[in-house]
């Protein structure tokens, strides 16, 4: 019979410090996220202090912030009011803060678009079918007011003239654009339905959308044959659409993105500039250095806790600004790598997005793969094609290994697909999509393109028909 006996056995562990962990944390925090854990650093090390903060300051929240000592609202001066003492409550009526407190905390749902868009059917002179089949339509759309699924497949029965009606109905409520494909055939049918769009605005609408997201104005102006005035018009007009009319009703809380690089061309190079104006410029509390400097002098009072507090505090400290300071320069390296693999990408645009791998950009700045896809976790960087997260440059190639195969990435070819279908004259199908893209010399198989168009979230060739 075997008993298990206890043994001691010397075995070699590689732990991370505190310290260590901290800064790998630092290192994958987003602009915004990193300025609240500044912010929760400072509140819980006293040897930590802001020598310089850039960041703008709101000048209507210090407008609205009420002088130190004020009058309140019942025309007095409470001089206790910044008191420490927890038994202390104002002096204010608890019978207002009462009912202030109850309506704050009440819970409030704003109406819905559904709900909005319902309430405007129902005062229509409607029959049975037709009220169902508009309820239908609108319980359809999604935050921005477009379809979910094809409006033709809720009522198979239904004719069509009769989907077509009551889509041209909703489209004219309140607000203007919504139960339509995209925010494409949203602006062009705002300004069908506007008695004061200019003509060259619904040209533009039609012909040159694509032109006009770019802001090639001048290339819209010799298409269409336009006078200054005529296209000042026109893109003033079209300012004035909502190209996502339900958003207005949306209940979601808006997501905000600092961008914490910059990418700009300058004198015929690329220029990265880092957002550390963000950031708030730390160093050491002076009183704390004094502190330090001061043990172990003669004629100084010894005290051990005092010392060692102190000086774990100032350790932490200059070890968060390090972390800090590494993850910024991290940042910048592997931003740099980004710029120089996709060079194509910031000269000309999303379609020329190259094959790139974490692996790629690691061995450029020489660091660990995992140390590149921390850096680029929720990471923005702005370009003149628009604001990207980092992780968008790393794509795969559309045959082949990571950027060993294909040089036409998954992403690059995405929007190649994007362009032919709106700029195509006559609607193509997949099977042409995919004649189309191998005389560029892009080979994908049908049902390739088909996933790619579907990632995009575009009708296949029936659907564009009938939209």
């Amino acid at each position: 019979m075997e008993f298990q006996k206890p043994a001691l056995v010397a075995e070699q562990r590689q732990t991370l410090s505190p310290q260590m962990i901290q800064s790998i944390k630092l290192m994958a925090l987003p602009l915004v996220e990193l300025k609240q854990q500044i912010q929760q650093e400072l509140e819980t090390n006293p040897a930590l202090e802001v020598i310089d903060d850039r960041s703008t300051v709101s000048l209507d929240s210090l407008d609205s912030s009420p002088e130190p000592g004020s009058p309140d609202e019942s025309g007095g001066i409470d001089p206790f009011e910044n008191s420490s003492d927890p038994g202390y409550t104002s002096s204010s009526n608890y019978d207002d803060d009462s009912k202030r407190m109850f309506i704050e905390g009440a819970i409030s749902r704003g109406e819905t678009l559904q709900e909005h868009l319902l309430w405007q059917l129902r005062l229509q002179p409607l029959g049975a079918e037709d009220r169902d089949l508009g309820e239908a339509i609108i319980q359809n759309l999604d935050d921005d007011g477009f379809h979910k699924v094809d409006p033709y497949t809720l009522r198979p029965k239904a004719p069509k003239e009769e989907v077509d009606r009551l889509l041209g109905l909703i489209r004219g409520f309140e607000p203007q654009g919504t139960a339509c494909a995209d925010y494409r055939e949203s602006l062009k049918v705002q300004a069908s339905l506007s008695d004061e769009a200019p003509d060259a605005a619904i040209s533009i609408l039609d012909s040159c959308l694509d032109l006009l997201e770019k802001g090639k104005h001048a290339d819209i102006q010799k298409r269409l044959r336009l006078s200054d005035a005529d296209l000042e018009e026109a893109l003033a007009f079209i300012k004035g659409l909502q190209p996502f009319p339900g958003r207005e009703y949306s209940s979601e809380e808006p997501h905000y993105v600092l961008p914490d690089l910059l990418v700009k061309l300058k004198d015929g190079d690329f220029v990265i500039v880092l957002n550390d104006e963000e950031i708030p410029l730390l160093g050491i509390d002076p009183f704390f250095n004094q502190l330090a400097n001061e043990k172990g002098r003669p004629g100084q009072n010894a005290d051990k806790a005092t010392d060692a507090y102190v000086r774990d505090n100032i350790r932490q400290a200059k070890f968060f600004i390090r972390s800090i300071r590494q993850r910024n320069e991290t940042l910048l390296k592997v931003a740099r790598a980004i710029v120089e693999f996709q060079r194509d990408f910031f000269a000309n645009g999303p379609k020329y997005l190259a094959p790139l791998t974490l692996k790629d950009v690691a061995n450029e700045v020489g660091v660990h793969e995992t140390t590149v896809s921390r850096i680029a976790h929720s990471k923005y960087v702005q370009t003149d094609w628009g604001v990207f997260e980092l992780r968008y440059f790393f794509t795969n190639s559309i045959s082949g290994a990571g950027s060993t195969g294909s040089h036409f990435s998954k992403e690059g070819v995405k929007e190649v697909i994007r362009e032919i279908i709106g700029s195509e004259n006559a609607v193509l199908s997949d099977r042409d999509i995919m004649e189309t893209l191998s005389k560029r010399g892009i080979k994908l198989a049908r049902r390739t393109v088909a996933k790619y168009r579907s990632e995009l979230e575009l009708d296949s060739s029936f659907g564009r028909k009938r939209a």
